[in-house]
């Protein structure tokens, strides 16, 4: 049984005048159907996951409207599937996970921003900026600068939001500019309300196919010598005519405020920590009404001189609360003003900080700085608390902060079939020694966290064992590159196996094969098992990937000739594995597939098969691990080589003894690593193995019986 998106798919038919309730993230999906939209793509990434993860599963019904729905191998094919926009008023969506997609979209994005587009082309990017940000702290708005792409940041609010989808498609139209909606987690998870408009049938789909191919135009591909002329269209047509369209439609917002001789011009995106960070200070009430005027920035890029001009030209000082560094909005509008002689005061990373998420706590630091400067003598220091700290103290708001968190890095889910792997690596070192090893972006990555520590560079998805071809050869040893399958079809096949092949490199590439694409929520793969295998799987679930053999099969295909499969639970077989791959008198490339279905997956697959049989009254035996507290020693070399987070201490019960002993927790799904480290490792002989019945057979409670008795018996003489 898959996750599902049932409710959120109900929410999807929602018609004219009726009345969503919901997330942010369901309401772009909700208003791209209103939109007429004749395709959709994507590759999943956090916190833009459900968009595509709720379309796939809707796909019955978006097919009726005759909306075409595909779950990329990546974010350049999903990219590139925007070129249907290109020559047909076809409207076309993709999305996917901040800028480390918009790299690996990079090539299909230039050769498409170049051309242009005729249909309505928008990207749903998740932007993932900040302190809790998953990805390289850098910013989509670059790409959007240089490759001269449409950008929003819609204000967090679900109205707004849903109309700058309708409105962006219609921008990119008027302009022949696709276009990138950018949303942060705090959009994406917002909730709120908004009438909704009846979906739209597509003018061009499956329903109405295309009844010829376009005409031959050499003008609309990325080609010299049109791409030099393309670089005027740009400059000489794109933008002003998307300028006009913001100007037209009024899609940034001009709020009015008491002190009219200063302002704030602010990302859509920040506008809710924005009025809080302005309440906190007095200026600003809950119901979005602000003593300071704002200029609300729905359409970051491009900016709109005459609007820029409109809202600097009266006043004293101006406040730009712009997120990321460099702050290109800043120095566009100095920019801008400088050229009309607008001598207005600019503000904004010289008062708020260069770097990282702008948090309401940091917002407000900043206005502080701008209030003190600008407007001191208009308004006093609210209940006499200058310092933002004291303020959301006083307010009950900051009774725990930041700093006093303690530490807890991320880390596997328990029984996650990727540890036992990193234990094994472990054991294996202990013996030969130190290994270079290049990880890679995924679950797998929690390996570089303790207690393994494990991994000496990230240098993209699937790209790790491409990364290890400049450390290789300046080795005395065999390096280490990790990937798990997601990695594998999204760019490591291509970019790390097909190269190693042609170069004949000596390298071991470990692949976790676990059925999924994990990371990014568990999406499907072309080497997940179908459901038939699924559905027989339930009570064997620790075979399911093994059964499905695409990846063997491919790399066989490409001529990789030492491959070794391997059950990511036997630690003892998985240390054996690795040391002969670095043994091995072979001089190529080895790859060992680490099998082991993901542990949430499995849960939420048999959890409600095992739900229904104790609901019929039949037998079921889970299988739970113990530590026999007489003895354990106290050493927790198991906790050291497991990680699982059921795996934890205890008060010793011998009051003779100070030192802690280790325990399991009944969040253990009886995965079995903690007993097969003890085994591989020669650690104590404390864990047992327990089998746990529930609507045991009569045998059974018979034998149960008879043991009770002669337990009790020698426990009293």
């Amino acid at each position: 049984m898959e996750k599902s998106f049932q409710k959120e798919i109900e929410l999807l038919k929602l018609g004219k005048g009726e009345e969503f309730h919901g997330e942010g993230i369901l309401a772009i999906t909700k208003a791209l159907l209103q939109s007429g939209v004749s395709y959709i793509g994507g590759y999943q990434g956090a916190p833009v996951s459900h968009l595509l993860d709720v379309m796939v599963q809707a796909s019955d019904y978006v097919a009726e409207l005759g909306v075409h729905v595909e779950a990329c191998s990546n974010e350049a094919s999903a990219a590139a599937m925007l070129g249907a926009s290109i020559h047909y008023p076809i409207r076309g969506a993709v999305t996917w996970k901040s800028i480390v997609g918009t790299n690996v979209a990079a090539d299909a994005l230039s050769n498409l921003s170049s051309p242009g587009v005729t249909g309505g082309a928008l990207i749903v990017v998740g932007e993932d900026y900040g302190e809790g940000a998953s990805v390289i702290q850098e910013r989509t708005y670059a790409f959007a600068l240089k490759s001269t792409i449409l950008m929003l940041d819609p204000r967090p609010d679900l109205e707004t939001m849903v109309r700058m989808v309708e409105e962006g498609f219609a921008l990119s139209e008027a302009s022949n500019m696709p276009a990138i909606l950018e949303l942060r987690i705090r959009a994406c998870h917002v909730r709120g309300s908004f009438i909704c408009s009846d979906n739209k049938a597509p003018l061009l789909s499956k329903h109405h196919p295309i009844e010829s191919p376009a005409n031959f135009d050499y003008t609309k591909l990325a080609h010299p010598p049109v791409t030099f002329s393309h670089e005027r269209l740009k400059v000489e047509e794109r933008i002003p005519a998307a300028r006009s369209f913001i100007q037209e439609r009024q899609l940034n917002e001009f709020i009015d405020g008491v002190f009219e001789d200063v302002g704030i011009i602010v990302q859509g995106g920040l506008f809710n920590s924005l009025m809080r960070a302005l309440n906190i200070h007095g200026l600003a009430d809950f119901f979005g009404n602000t003593k300071i005027p704002i200029l609300v920035l729905n359409v970051v890029f491009p900016l709109v001189p005459e609007e820029i001009e409109k809202f600097c030209s009266n006043k004293r000082a101006v406040l730009v609360v712009e997120e990321g560094s460099p702050e290109f909005i800043e120095l566009d509008i100095l920019a801008q003003l400088a050229r009309k002689e607008i001598r207005t005061r600019i503000h904004g990373k010289d008062m708020i900080s260069q770097t990282g998420e702008y948090r309401v706590e940091v917002l407000a630091e900043g206005i502080g700085r701008y209030r003190d400067r600008h407007l001191q003598q208009a308004i006093p220091v609210i209940n006499g608390n200058e310092n933002v700290k004291d303020r959301l103290d006083a307010e009950g708001q900051n009774s725990l902060t930041i700093e006093q968190l303690p530490p807890r890095p991320p880390g596997f889910c328990v029984g996650c079939p990727e540890r036992p792997v990193f234990s094994a690596l472990k054991l294996a070192q202990k013996d030969a020694g130190p290994v270079h090893i290049a990880a890679d972006i995924g679950c797998h990555s929690f390996g570089t966290f303790a207690p393994f520590s494990f991994g000496h560079s990230i240098l993209g998805y699937g790209m790790s064992l491409a990364s290890r071809a400049g450390v290789s050869p300046m080795m005395n040893r065999r390096v280490l590159s990790i990937m798990g399958d997601g990695g594998f079809w999204h760019n490591g096949l291509l970019s790390g196996v097909q190269s190693a092949l042609f170069n004949g490199d000596d390298a071991v590439l470990i692949i976790f094969k676990n059925g999924y694409t994990s990371a990014t929520g568990t999406q499907e793969i072309i080497s997940t098992p179908n459901t038939e295998v699924k559905a027989s799987s339930r009570e064997k679930s620790e075979s399911l990937v093994d059964r499905d053999k695409t990846i063997e099969d491919t790399l066989k295909g490409m001529g990789v000739e030492w491959i070794r499969s391997v059950h990511t639970y036997n630690v003892k077989s998985v240390q054996d594995t690795v040391d002969a791959a670095f043994t091995s008198d072979f001089d190529g490339l080895k790859v060992i597939i680490a099998e082991g279905e993901c542990q949430l997956e499995r849960q939420r697959r048999i959890k409600p098969w095992i739900k229904e049989l104790l609901k019929r009254g039949e037998r079921v035996q889970r299988v739970r691990y113990g530590i026999d507290d007489d003895i354990c020693t106290g050493d927790h070399a198991c906790i050291r080589l497991s990680g699982c987070p059921t795996l934890t201490l205890k008060d010793n019960p011998d009051p003779l003894k100070e030192d802690p002993v280790a325990t399991i927790t009944n969040g253990c799904v009886g995965c079995g690593l903690c007993g097969e480290n003890a085994h591989a490792a020669t650690l104590c002989p404390s864990f047992y193995r327990a089998e746990i019945v529930k609507n045991p057979k009569p045998f059974e409670r018979f034998v149960d019986r008879v043991r009770g008795a002669i337990l009790s018996r020698k426990a009293a003489g």
